[in-house]
Formats: C-alpha cells, structure tokens, sequence
C-alpha cells in the first residue's frame, strides 16, 4: 500500500498548475474560480465514481488483474463487462491522449516556471531570453532537454531508474501542496490582518481548516510513503523517497543566509501590486455570458 502512494501522487499531480496560468487567462477573476469548480466536480465525476463503479464490479481477485497490459486493466475488464469488443484498443487510445495531454501541460508548467524564476532572480537570466514571438526559447528547450532525459529513463536498468524518478515527482507533489497549504493560511491571514478580505473575487469554502488539514495531510504522507524501503532497508529506494526534504530544507535556508531575507509579517505583505483590476472589456464579456449563446458555451466548457 505505502509503495503505491508515491505513484498515485505522481497520477495526481497536475491541478495546482491552474494557477500558473492565471498571468495569461482573459479575465482571470471571471475564468479560474470557473475552472476551479470544473476541475474539481470533472475529479470527482471521472476520477473517484469511475474507481468506485470499477472497485463494486471488479473482484480483487480477477485472474491476471495484476499485469500491466491493458488488456487486464480494470477500466478494460469493465468495459469487456459491458459488452465492448475492443476494451483494449479504446484504452490504449486513452492512455496514449492523456500521455500527450500530460507531456503539453508539463512542457507548458515547467517553462513558464523556469521563466518566472530567472525574471525575478531566482534562476539563471538566461532562462528569461526571449525569441522575437516573445517565447521563452532556452526555458523551452532546457525543459524538453529534461523530459527527454526522464523518458530515456525507462529504459535504463529494467525500469527501475524510472521508478526512483517517479518516487521523486511523488514526494516533489506533495512538498508543492505543502507548500500551496502554507502559502494560503499565510495569504488569508495577511488579507484578514489588513481587512481586504472582502476583496476576494473567489473564496475557499474550507478555509481555514482545508489548507490546515492539506498541510498536515502531506507532511504525514510525505514521512510515511517510503517506509517500506527501512524494512528491509533499501539504500537507493529510501533515498529516492527523501532525498528531496534535505534538498528543500538547504535551498529555503541558504537563500534566506545568502539574500539575508527574512519571514515577512502579515501587516507588511504586498497585496496590491500586480492586483488585477477588471477592463470594461471583461464587463462586457461577462454580459454577453447571459445571453443563451452564452450560456451554451459555458455548458460546452464544462464538458470539453
């Protein structure tokens, strides 16, 4: 059970990239709680029901369950259930869409990131060049160079520098939603501290025990998904599981020693620049939404 947290984690990732987009989405105060709340029921609709449906129809037990062809794939075998031929070939054609889904938006996540660091110092400048249609081009390739590394991966030592990588992007998920926990108490409590609350175009309704119970959450599920590797104890395994913390822990307090920066407090939070403030082109978008074409094509994005 503790061996396959750290590649469901892997699975999950993805959705704290929504707001890396947010600097590049037409009237974001409009369009992400949108996609927030879409995000949200599509995970609970496609994701939990389909495990349970499959989990209340598929016995533990089902001969061959356990290989990795899709012929014996769980979503297979239910689709077999119903009468569906090619259960396998269908999957397949899933399987390879969502790679080329995941491949785009970590191309797109781990550039944009790259450029936002070099643009405020975090990271090398030259990360930060950009072409003449304004495209970070080194960050691109430096990212494409990196997931081409990963993918060659798999083919080096039977699979198993794969596995580390992924132990890796586990535990590098769950330190980004450690981190987003913190991040959001401390940018509520700033907001209540200077009474801008208010100003909140969306709210977490599981504020302020949601980003409490997501801190705590991961920092158990963080200490405890490498815990197979200490019984019997696996050198390159329990590494793979927790290399990262002292990793993290050096670069957050070697930058704080060596740019002698310090927590700042709530009263003195900046949270007024770079404030988004809504265009009367963005007032007359959300006017033409009313209208039935409108309301159309919002039930076309939430399905799409």
């Amino acid at each position: 059970m503790l061996r396959l947290l750290a590649l469901t984690l892997n699975a999950d990732g993805g959705t704290e990239s929504i707001a890396i987009t947010a600097g590049e989405t037409k009237n974001p105060t409009k369009n992400l709680p949108r996609v927030v709340k879409n995000v949200f029921w599509r995970i609970l609709l496609f994701y939990v029901l389909s495990v349970l449906l499959i989990g209340l129809n598929v016995p533990y037990n089902y001969p061959n369950l356990s290989t990795k062809t899709s012929s014996t794939s769980p979503f297979t075998i239910v689709f077999q259930m119903a009468g569906a031929k090619a259960a396998g070939s269908f999957i397949n054609a899933v399987i390879l869409t969502s790679v080329i889904s995941a491949g785009n938006h970590a191309l797109f996540a781990g550039t944009r990131l790259l450029y936002s660091l070099s643009v405020d110092s975090h990271a090398p400048k030259f990360f930060g060049k950009l072409n003449r249609n304004k495209v970070p081009w080194i960050a691109v390739l430096a990212t494409s160079a990196v997931s081409g590394l990963c993918f060659g991966a798999s083919f080096i030592g039977a699979g198993q520098l794969w596995t580390w990588l992924q132990n890796l992007v586990g535990v590098s998920n769950q330190l980004a939603w450690l981190a987003i926990g913190a991040t959001s108490i401390r940018f509520r409590g700033a907001l209540e501290r200077q009474g801008k609350t208010h100003l909140l175009p969306f709210k977490n309704w599981t504020y302020p025990w949601g980003p409490w119970i997501s801190v705590v959450l991961n920092i158990v599920i963080i200490l405890v998904q490498g815990w197979n590797s200490l019984s019997p104890f696996t050198a390159i395994d329990f590494v793979s599981y927790y290399i990262e913390l002292p990793v993290m822990l050096v670069m957050y307090l070697g930058w704080k020693w060596l740019k002698k920066t310090k927590i700042v407090s709530y009263e003195k939070m900046d949270l007024e620049t770079d404030v988004y403030v809504v265009s009367e082109e963005d007032l007359k978008e959300m006017e033409q939404e009313k209208s039935v074409r409108g309301k159309l094509e919002s039930v076309i994005r939430w399905i799409f």
